[in-house]
């Protein structure tokens, strides 16, 4: 029963550091022009690498912030500055989308720094401490699941905006992830500001 009672207050704050539907756009935006087997791969890649970044920080994080002298700031900065430069080659790419790119879509952006961002990484760090392992893990578990299945219905919601409503939201997403990119760098910035 005391398992059950942490699984359940710690699957909304998981829920809401993923934020899948927030996603879906850009998910929609960065596979445009994919067929639907290929969107589906990246689908898969995604919330895979998301659940290995994860666990491996849950077990990891500490440790490996430690030797490195990193901080959470550090890793947001960084990640912001990451999602911000793809944002930015995202609203000037013209023409049809390099396939090198779009093999390697599940892992970064989406996987990291989307799925598994510093919000996701630092809300799991600290829920595990505060209900231990097993409950964190069924949450995130679930979580992914339910981001996957989001992601697996983008093709429905391609079928009903149309390949020009799927454009404009393409170029509407850049600018979310833009804004997002901008958010981290802030958070982080102000963070370690007052640090000091």
């Amino acid at each position: 029963m005391e398992i059950f009672n942490a699984f359940l207050l710690s699957i909304i704050p998981i829920m809401v550091a993923i934020d899948a539907p927030g996603v879906l756009p850009l998910y929609i935006s960065l596979t445009e022009g994919m067929s639907k087997k290929e969107r589906d791969i990246i689908a898969r890649q995604s919330v895979f690498t998301a659940f290995l970044i994860t666990i491996g920080f849950v077990f990891l994080g500490n440790a490996v912030f430690n030797a490195l002298s990193i901080k959470v700031e550090d890793f947001m900065i960084g990640g912001g500055i990451l999602l911000l430069i793809i944002s930015i080659a995202d609203i000037l790419r013209f023409g049809e989308r390099n396939s090198s790119v779009s093999s390697t879509l599940g892992v970064v952006p989406l996987g990291t720094p989307l799925l598994a961002g510093p919000a996701t990484l630092t809300t799991t760090l600290m829920l595990t401490g505060n209900y231990g392992y097993l409950p964190v893990i069924l949450s995130l578990t679930l979580n992914l699941i339910l981001a996957w299945i989001i992601f697996n219905k983008a093709e429905v919601i391609i079928q009903l905006i149309g390949i020009n409503g799927t454009r404009a939201i393409a170029k509407i997403a850049s600018l979310l992830l833009a804004a997002i990119a901008i958010k981290m760098i802030r958070v982080g910035i102000f963070k370690i500001i007052h640090m000091t």
